[in-house]
């Protein structure tokens, strides 16, 4: 009679119990997770090519039509130059608010509170975003501007300016920065604490020169993908920014986004297939090609500070 299991001998020659046999056949259930999974997987990279896909044609078409000069320029009916302004303008002043306020909330988190704080605080600023993004843009428009900027303190700004918009932008995009970064800075292994604090360093010292270079770069991708979530925001700028081409840097004025001006030129009296309705299109992809070298860097900086403990 056949047994998988043989026995083991000893250095004295005496027989040990059979050795098993680690190896296991994959089980029924795993084999569906792992189907479901590559599915999962390929269906984004789908979902991807396939948006790529239907852009390509109608911006053939553009550019068909348009110059590369005229669209690349900073004035005229297709200019983009005025709108790529206008994202950075609105997205560097979110950056502003959000990185500071976002690691502030997340080291905070991570390092100072307490197990009960933690767990009331943490949901807390996570449902920030759960807000829906025109119920921001409306409280930009009716209350930052008039209230805060206006009369609290007292700066003179356009009815829609980027100012408003970047400043609700930021504490929209906070949740995402803090709650990343908390994960990353959590899992920093708490044996690089206690030997800071056992050379004598103060908790300060051991946050700011252990733990967060330890998990630069997970708070690196945090940032980058606040980033791409300040980009490609709609709703906030379509309202509070303004609705108006405007190549400037003071941001007390409105000025257009690429994402408002895409929501305008979808929802306006263009007709379907001509000229300014594939302008859309070729401002999309634009965005598009924006956000996707913003996650290329944001790949390259994960890898170049990422620790393995």
């Amino acid at each position: 009679m056949s047994n998988n299991a043989s026995s083991v001998v000893g250095p004295s020659g005496r027989t040990g119990p059979p050795a098993v046999n680690l190896a296991r056949k994959s089980r029924p259930a795993e084999s569906a997770i792992r189907v479901v999974l590559t599915s999962s997987a390929f269906v984004s990279v789908a979902v991807t090519v396939g948006i790529i896909a239907a852009l390509i044609r109608p911006v053939l078409d553009f550019f068909g039509e348009v110059p590369f000069g005229d669209f690349f320029s900073t004035e005229g009916q297709f200019a983009v130059l005025p709108l790529v302004a206008g994202t950075l303008m609105v997205t560097v002043i979110a950056l502003l608010v959000s990185v500071p306020l976002g690691l502030g909330a997340a080291m905070y988190l991570s390092e100072y509170a307490s197990r009960r704080a933690r767990k009331f605080l943490k949901p807390t600023v996570e449902l920030l975003a759960g807000i829906p993004s025109v119920v921001y843009g409306f409280f930009a428009l009716t209350f930052v501007t008039p209230t805060v900027l206006q009369d609290l303190l007292g700066v003179q700004v356009n009815f829609t300016n980027a100012l408003s918009a970047g400043l609700v932008l930021g504490v929209m995009v906070i949740p995402t920065i803090a709650s990343l970064s908390e994960d990353a800075l959590s899992a920093v292994p708490h044996s690089l604490r206690q030997g800071s604090l056992a050379m004598g360093a103060n908790r300060m010292q051991t946050t700011l020169r252990v733990v967060f270079p330890a998990a630069l770069s997970g708070i690196a991708a945090a940032i980058v993908l606040g980033m791409s979530r300040a980009i490609g925001e709609t709703m906030i700028v379509a309202l509070a920014a303004g609705a108006q081409k405007n190549l400037s840097v003071d941001p007390r004025e409105g000025m257009q986004t690429m994402t408002g001006f895409i929501a305008q030129t979808a929802g306006g009296e263009n007709p379907v297939g001509s000229t300014s309705y594939n302008t859309l299109f070729a401002v999309g992809m634009l965005l598009f090609v924006i956000t996707l070298l913003v996650n290329v860097v944001s790949i390259a900086l994960v890898r170049r500070f990422r620790q393995v403990y």
